[in-house]
């Protein structure tokens, strides 16, 4: 049986095959994905020296996040699931990275807020590149002007985009098509690729993985 540090150094002996096979110019960030999971089940990672980390829930991050930030100084915590703006305020106290910036007026609270308690957060617009309806996201006809109002008129941290493609799509279509954006954009960052896709995704300019049970296991229900 693989512990958990096993599946790390399987992903990241697999990324780095990937980019020496195809000469990729990108050395990716691994985001592993530990909600769900209590930190006692996180630790070893930690203590191993990996230092990315993703939650989705305000709540659960601030139980298990805050003691063990104050303890490890260089952790860097990304905030990967919908963010309300009601809780833009304790999202920007605690997270390094934002990923799902998706509204004018969620933009609007992290710059309040970061002026507030001083603190720049890196940020990804969540881009809904199929118009799905029950996701999350910026339409790809509203990017550019969504980009210049966070980036001009709010001086926002913007470093790249975010993508989820559609369940069981054809995943390379999504990637191709955000990684043109992002050029277009000229945004350095791209926040792609899951457990069952990370390699596509690496393919396309991913910058950022955001990986889950590839290393952490199934996950219980939540």
């Amino acid at each position: 049986m693989h512990t958990i540090l096993d599946k790390l150094n399987q992903v990241k002996n697999k990324v780095n095959e990937i980019i020496s096979k195809k000469q990729l110019k990108t050395n990716p960030k691994i985001i592993v994905v530990t909600k769900t999971f209590l930190i006692n089940k996180i630790t070893p990672l930690i203590e191993y020296g990996h230092i990315h980390y993703g939650e989705n829930k305000i709540q659960e991050a601030e139980n298990k996040w805050v003691n063990i930030k104050s303890q490890y100084k260089n952790l860097q915590l990304h905030m990967i699931g919908k963010l309300q703006s009601n809780k833009a305020k304790k999202a920007v106290k605690l997270f390094d990275y934002i990923h799902s910036l998706d509204n004018e007026r969620l933009a609007s609270k992290i710059s309040n807020y970061q002026k507030e308690l001083n603190k720049n957060v890196k940020l990804f617009i969540q881009v809904n590149l199929a118009d799905e309806s029950q996701k999350s996201g910026i339409g790809i006809n509203d990017l550019t002007g969504f980009y210049n109002y966070c980036n001009k008129d709010l001086s926002l941290n913007i470093i790249g985009l975010m993508c989820i493609p559609p369940i069981n799509s054809n995943s390379v279509e999504y990637f191709e098509k955000i990684n043109k954006i992002s050029i277009k954009l000229n945004l350095k960052e791209l926040s792609m690729g899951m457990s069952s896709d990370y390699e596509q995704a690496l393919l396309n300019g991913s910058t950022y993985l955001r990986l889950g049970s590839v290393i952490m296991g199934e996950r219980s229900i939540n």
